[in-house]
């Protein structure tokens, strides 16, 4: 047909199903993908939704009469039959199609929802063990299975959630540690010559307890790339430095009291001594 061919498409469950005009195979798959929400990336298998026939043949889908119904698989989802609860009775519940998915395949429960697991787990258990076909335990297992993904996917959102509040609040904290020291900016800018470091960040480094928490995004980086072991250079000629200076400290002290033993000793006081002793002889 030059026009395209009439037919339609459906999910596994058979929930949505939508009507389309197509002239070729992969435009089904594309125009599919679409109107039931799939993502583009995500590749699907073509089947006939009566009986579950793969369709992957260009000229079969051609010979295929117009109407024809198609269902539109994920790689994790399988086609079942049509149940004949189905087609005469409008209030089957839908976690029924859920545990059909499960049947199928357990795996599946890393693509359901958070809504789609919370209805499983919700499901009386002797319920869903009848659906499934599984012994009450195994269904009570498989719903505490469910209630941890359940459990484990919340903490990882409020993992995420904290995760901002802290970065907006070290952010916060940035700007204004950054505030009051605008002006001194210019000499916190002057980069050492023997590290590579910046001596505002080598006067952070050595002056506070938790000095990761004071220095900004950018110096953080800066430390980082220049590695531990230019760090360490820096802290051992400061500790060099140091060392020599209490020396000369040591030694300028012991010329002091040198000297001012030097002067008790000199020639005049001798003499005076001297003349002194004379004197009490006589």
């Amino acid at each position: 047909m030059a026009g395209g061919k009439p037919c339609k498409v459906c999910n596994f469950t058979r929930q949505k199903s939508y009507g389309l005009v197509v002239p070729s195979l992969d435009e089904l798959k594309a125009k599919g993908c679409e109107s039931l929400g799939f993502t583009s990336s995500s590749p699907v298998t073509v089947v006939l939704e009566d009986d579950g026939t793969i369709v992957e043949d260009q000229a079969y889908f051609l010979c295929l009469p117009i109407n024809t119904k198609f269902m539109l698989l994920h790689e994790k989802e399988t086609w079942s039959p049509v149940r004949k609860t189905d087609s005469v009775d409008a209030s089957v519940p839908p976690w029924r199609a859920l545990a059909q998915q499960l049947k199928a395949d357990l795996a599946s429960i890393i693509l359901m929802s958070e809504a789609d697991l919370q209805t499983l787990v919700d499901v009386p258990c002797p319920e869903l063990a009848s659906a499934l076909g599984f012994p009450e335990k195994k269904a009570a297992d498989l719903q505490e299975t469910l209630q941890r993904s359940l459990d484990r996917r919340e903490e990882e959102r409020q993992s995420k959630e904290l995760l901002e509040l802290y970065l907006k609040a070290l952010h916060r904290q940035e700007q204004q540690d950054e505030g009051p020291s605008q002006a001194s900016n210019e000499d916190g800018m002057e980069v050492d010559s023997a590290s590579g470091f910046m001596s505002r960040t080598l006067m952070v480094l050595k002056g506070k307890t938790s000095p990761e928490t004071r220095l900004s995004t950018e110096d953080l980086q800066m430390v980082v790339n220049r590695g531990v072991e230019a760090m360490e250079q820096v802290l051992a000629c400061e500790a060099e430095l140091t060392k020599r200076l209490q020396q000369i400290q040591a030694v300028q002290s012991i010329r002091s009291s040198s000297t001012q033993q030097t002067s008790a000793d000199s020639p005049v006081r001798r003499a005076q001594r001297t003349a002194k002793k004379h004197h009490y002889e006589c």
